[in-house]
């Protein structure tokens, strides 16, 4: 029926009747908080490429999280920068490791805080790739030896789910029969499995001082010309037993994600990663953008895009914003 008989914005007179009629909205349940934590004490290291995160010794890191737990933010997400590092990444999976001890200190002081662990090898080795190396090429069987064994180190310290993101074919699997075998059957795993090979993860490089030492990632990260192969990565995953399932990054990947969300219907996570948080926090130090506004409409975004869960850098300050509201 045409003009004048139909006139949308008799729905937007007022902020009511717009909520009212809202489509999609973004709420705490929604969002996990990532955080870097190294070893010794009473460190909070301010990221030069990510303004306002930090890496944190394990008791600033417990100090920093009171806020997170009563903002109600539900999850975190760390990522552990090792004391030394050498060719099998093997802090990744050391009883002793840094990110085995932050577990055991949150999930003391916070036992309420989900705790989702990111587990690749990148951080721990020397050549910062994601996996064993022979011929300066990243070996695929090999590493998932090691993937298990750190899942299940993971499970043993107190994670409350494993998230793989290296991308290895096969490791899902590999996780799966080692969480299971080892008395871990009840944890679930949020796969990192639509993973582009992309240049927003520049400023996590250097929070995790993560970079490869030689070549690239594009022999295991995927090529940001691609979709289809995302759907085919999302569905070896869930075959091999994935809970959950993530594109990476998210803004430039929503059609991913809406395609992942309507092929499946299963939990999607997406992942709004440095580089997306880093040229908002510019921006905004700039003066060119309203941060708020800017932040909470790519957030709603990346939910009217199908994920379920949004991984994010501003979860802190979202948090504020939608409790402001309320």
């Amino acid at each position: 029926m045409p003009f004048p008989e139909q006139r949308p914005r008799r729905l937007r007179v007022n902020e009511n009747i717009r909520r009212m009629v809202r489509e999609n909205s973004l709420s705490l349940n929604d969002l996990v908080y990532p955080v870097f934590v190294c070893h010794d004490s009473d460190q909070a290291i301010p990221i030069d490429s990510m303004p306002g995160i930090c890496r944190y010794s394990v008791d600033r890191l417990l100090r920093e999280l009171e806020e997170i737990v009563k903002l109600k933010i539900p999850a975190i997400l760390p990522f552990g920068l090792p004391a030394k590092k050498d060719a099998a990444g093997s802090e990744a999976y050391a009883e002793d490791g840094i990110i085995q001890k932050a577990l055991r200190a949150i999930k003391k002081e916070y036992p309420e805080l989900t705790v989702i662990t990111d587990l690749c090898l990148c951080e721990y080795t020397d050549h910062g790739h994601c996996g064993i190396i022979q011929d300066n090429y990243v070996m695929n069987d090999p590493t998932l030896e090691l993937l298990a064994r750190t899942a299940v180190s993971h499970a043993a310290a107190g994670a409350d789910m494993i998230a793989p993101s290296d991308m290895m074919d096969g490791r899902v699997d590999a996780i799966r029969s080692a969480l299971d075998k080892n008395g871990y059957a009840g944890i679930p795993v949020m796969a990192y499995s639509a993973k582009y090979c992309s240049a927003f993860y520049g400023p996590f490089r250097e929070a995790a001082d993560s970079a490869p030492k030689f070549g690239d990632r594009k022999s295991y990260q995927m090529d940001p010309a691609n979709s289809e192969e995302a759907i085919r990565e999302v569905r070896h995953d869930l075959e091999e037993g994935a809970d959950i399932v993530m594109v990476k990054p998210a803004l430039a990947y929503m059609d991913v994600i809406r395609r992942v969300k309507d092929r499946f219907g299963c939990p999607v996570a997406a992942y709004n990663v440095s580089g997306e948080y880093s040229m908002v926090k510019a921006a905004a130090q700039n003066g060119w953008v309203d941060e708020k506004r800017i932040v909470m409409e790519i957030l709603t975004g990346i939910k009217r895009a199908g994920a379920d869960i949004v991984i994010t850098y501003h979860a802190r300050e979202a948090a504020k914003w939608l409790r402001d509201e309320t």
